[in-house]
C-alpha cells in the first residue's frame, strides 16, 4: 500500500541543523556540510539512514528541477533537506570542493570521487548515522554519486541517479562522436560568475557580467587567454584541458568522468535511474542501467521521459508538447519527492515495496493530434510504456538505405556506384536548433523544434521514406553506418533523425521533428585512443550513434534523416585541416557514397507488431 504523499512545507517545526560542518578530506581540504535531523532524533541521539546531496550549486541555495506539476516554483535544498528529515532521515547537504563555503579549489569533476567516498567514511563514523546511507542528486549531482561508487565506499546502500551519473563523460556529456560539446562553455561562464573570486571581487564581477557570450560563440575559434572566460582562469583552463583532450585516454577512464571502467567496484545496491530523451546524458542512464543490471543482484531501476534536463513536471520539451500524461507527477509517482522517499523506503529502512511501476518504464513520444495546442505548441502526444529490459525484447533491427535519388527505404541500393556532396564550410555551419541539450542558456535550447526543409541550405543532405502506409514505431538504439569521404584532412559528419510530419492547414510545409541526433570526427575512425588523418576522397566506412529513443512514426507522417558536417554550437567546429579545434578554417568538399560496395544506411529498432 502506498504511503500518502506529504507535499513540502516552508518549514518543520521540530527540523534542526547543523551548519556549515567543516568534513575533512583525505588531503586536509574541509568540505562545509549541512546535516538536518528531527530535533527529537538528535536529542535522544538516534541511529537513522542519511541522504547525502553533494553539490556545486551551493547547499542551501535553490535547486532548480526541485518543484512539481502543482507548483513550478523550484525548492531550495534546504526546504528538501528539512522535508527529507521529517520523514525519518538524517538529511545532509554538502558543497563540492571550491564551490560556495567549502575549502579548496574547484576543478570541474576531478575530485569528486575522493571527496565523496571521503564523506561517506565521515557519515559512518557519526552516531546518528545506522550505517545506510544513500545518495541524490540531478545533474552534477548524479556525476558526483556514481564517481564515489567507483570506489565502493562502506555504508553506501542505495543511489537515486538524475540525469546524469557519467557512463563516460568521454562519450557523452563532454565529447560526443570525438566531438566537443560546447554546453561546457555556457556552463563555465554561468558558473564562473558564481565563483568565490569572482563574487569577491566587484570589479572583475563587473568585467565578467559585461561579457556578450553570444557574441562570443560567433567569432570562433577560441583559444587561452582569448575566450570568454579569460578573467576566470580557474574556469577557462578547465574548459581547455577537455576541449584540447580528444584523445581517450586515462584521464578520461578515471572515476568521476567514466563508470565504465570501474563498474566492477560498484557496491551492489539499490540504484534507481532516471532521465529523459532530451537530455545529454541518454546514453550515460541506459548505459549506467544495462552495466548494473548485468552486474548486480540489487533491483536496478529505469524511467526515461520525454523532458528536457530535470524538467519532469511540465508536458513539453521545445516546441513540442506530449499532453498531461507525460509527466512523473501522478503517473510515474504522485511527485518527484514521494517517489524518492518511497525509493529510500524501500532500499534503507525496509518499509515499503517497489515504488517504480516495472523495472524500464520509458515515454514512447508520438500519436498526437499533430496541431498546435498550448502556446502554439505541436501536439505531438505519445503514452508511457513497460518492459523488463532495454532495449524491450521485442524490438526488432529495421535497416533503412540511402539512395541517390534522396529517398529511404528497406532495400539497399544496387544500381551503379553513386554519391551526393555538399560543401562544409565552418564559418557557416549548420545552426543547432534543439536536441538533447542543457546548459546552453542563452546561446541554445534543448527540445523538439520544427527543423524547416533541408532546401534550405545547400550543406544538409535530406533522405525520406514514403509516407508510411501504417504506424511505425521506434524504441531503441539508433545508427547510421554510412561511407564517406572527403578532400580534407579531417571532418565531422552528422546525422539527425526527424519525424517529418504531412502538409496540413495548420502547417503548410508539413512540421520536421527532431527527434534525436548524432556526430563523427573522421580522424577518430580507428579508435577513439588515436589519430588517423584522411586521405583526400578516400571513401571511409563509419558509424554514428545517435542517442536511442522511442518515437511513433504515424501513418502519413516519413522518416527523414539529415546528414550534413556541423551542427553549432552544439558541437565545436572542425577546422578541417586535422589539426587543434582552434586552427585556421578551411571549407571541406564532403560526400555520402551509395552502391553495392556502399550500402549506407540507417538502423532503428522497430517494434513487432505481436
Amino acid at each position: 500500500m502506498q504511503k500518502p504523499e506529504r507535499r513540502y512545507k516552508q518549514d518543520h517545526n521540530d527540523i534542526i541543523c547543523l551548519s556549515n560542518i567543516m568534513v575533512p578530506m583525505r588531503d586536509g581540504i574541509q568540505l562545509a556540510t549541512d546535516i538536518y535531523m528531527t530535533q527529537s532524533a538528535y536529542v535522544e541521539k538516534k541511529a537513522l539512514p542519511v541522504l547525502l546531496e553533494r553539490t556545486p550549486y551551493d547547499k542551501i541555495g535553490v535547486s532548480r528541477a526541485e518543484y512539481d506539476a502543482r507548483d513550478l516554483n523550484s525548492k531550495t535544498r534546504v526546504q528538501v533537506a528539512r522535508w527529507f528529515a521529517a520523514e525519518g532521515y538524517v538529511c545532509v547537504m554538502q558543497d563540492c570542493r571550491g564551490r560556495y563555503r567549502s575549502e579548496g579549489r574547484f576543478e570541474k569533476y576531478v575530485n569528486e570521487a575522493e571527496d565523496g567516498a571521503d564523506t561517506l567514511d565521515w557519515l559512518m563514523c557519526q552516531p546518528w548515522c545506522n550505517g545506510r546511507i544513500g545518495t541524490m542528486g540531478l545533474s552534477y549531482g548524479a556525476h558526483t554519486q556514481t564517481a564515489l561508487a567507483c570506489l565502493n565506499p562502506e555504508g553506501l546502500g542505495a543511489m537515486f541517479i538524475d540525469s546524469g551519473g557519467f557512463s563516460s563523460a568521454y562519450h557523452s556529456g563532454i565529447r560526443q562522436g570525438g566531438a566537443f560539446e560546447l554546453k561546457q562553455a555556457t556552463w563555465a561562464y554561468r558558473h564562473a560568475l558564481r565563483s568565490r573570486a569572482v563574487q569577491n571581487d566587484p570589479d572583475l564581477k563587473a568585467a565578467l557580467e559585461k561579457i556578450n557570450i553570444s557574441a562570443w560563440f560567433s567569432r570562433m575559434p577560441w583559444s587561452r587567454g582569448d575566450s570568454p572566460l579569460s578573467l576566470a582562469p580557474e574556469y577557462e583552463n578547465y574548459l581547455f584541458d577537455m576541449w584540447e583532450r580528444g584523445l581517450y585516454d586515462e584521464t578520461w577512464r578515471r572515476p568521476g568522468l567514466s563508470a565504465l571502467d570501474h563498474y566492477d567496484q560498484f557496491p551492489d545496491v539499490p540504484v534507481a535511474i532516471i532521465g529523459s530523451w532530451y537530455d545529454p546524458y541518454v546514453a550515460t542512464c541506459l548505459t549506467n542501467y544495462q552495466a548494473l543490471r548485468e552486474r548486480h543482484q540489487a533491483p536496478v531501476r529505469l524511467v526515461m521521459g520525454p523532458w528536457t534536463h530535470g524538467d519532469r513536471s511540465v508536458t513539453y520539451a521545445g516546441d513540442v508538447d506530449f499532453g498531461s500524461g507525460s509527466i512523473l507527477d501522478g503517473n510515474i509517482s504522485a511527485s518527484y519527492a514521494t517517489l524518492r522517499r518511497d525509493w529510500f523506503d524501500a532500499a534503507l529502512k525496509d518499509q515499503m515495496s517497489d515504488p517504480f511501476p516495472a523495472e524500464v518504464t520509458y515515454f514512447r513520444m508520438g500519436g498526437g493530434t499533430g496541431k498546435p495546442i498550448k502556446e502554439g505548441r505541436l501536439d505531438h502526444g505519445g503514452v508511457w510504456k513497460t518492459t523488463d529490459q532495454w532495449p524491450p525484447k521485442s524490438a526488432i533491427p529495421l535497416s533503412l538505405y540511402l539512395s541517390p535519388d534522396m529517398s529511404l527505404a528497406p532495400t539497399s541500393y544496387r544500381d551503379a556506384a553513386a554519391c551526393h556532396g555538399f560543401d562544409y564550410d565552418p564559418h557557416n555551419p549548420v545552426p543547432t536548433k534543439g536536441g538533447a541539450i542543457t546548459s546552453g542558456a542563452p546561446v541554445m535550447e534543448g527540445g523538439g523544434y520544427d527543423q524547416g526543409a533541408a532546401a534550405d541550405r545547400t550543406d544538409i543532405l535530406s533522405f525520406e521514406t514514403m509516407p508510411l502506409e501504417e504506424d511505425l514505431e521506434i524504441t531503441g538504439p539508433v545508427t547510421a553506418t554510412l561511407w564517406v569521404s572527403s578532400n580534407c584532412k579531417d571532418t565531422d559528419f552528422t546525422i539527425k533523425l526527424i519525424d517529418q510530419y504531412p502538409v496540413s492547414a495548420d502547417y503548410p510545409e508539413g512540421y520536421a521533428l527532431n527527434i534525436t541526433d548524432g556526430i563523427f570526427r573522421l580522424r577518430y575512425r580507428a579508435g577513439w585512443d588515436r589519430e588517423v588523418l584522411c586521405i583526400a576522397d578516400e571513401i571511409y566506412e563509419i558509424t554514428i550513434e545517435a542517442f536511442a529513443t522511442s518515437n511513433l512514426f504515424k501513418k502519413g507522417h516519413r522518416v527523414r534523416l539529415d546528414i550534413s558536417s556541423s551542427n553549432f554550437p552544439h558541437y565545436d567546429l572542425n577546422a578541417n585541416t586535422g589539426e587543434s579545434h582552434n586552427s585556421i578554417y578551411t571549407t571541406a568538399r564532403n560526400r555520402v557514397h551509395f552502391g553495392p560496395e556502399h550500402p549506407s544506411h540507417i538502423c532503428l529498432s522497430q517494434m513487432s507488431r505481436k
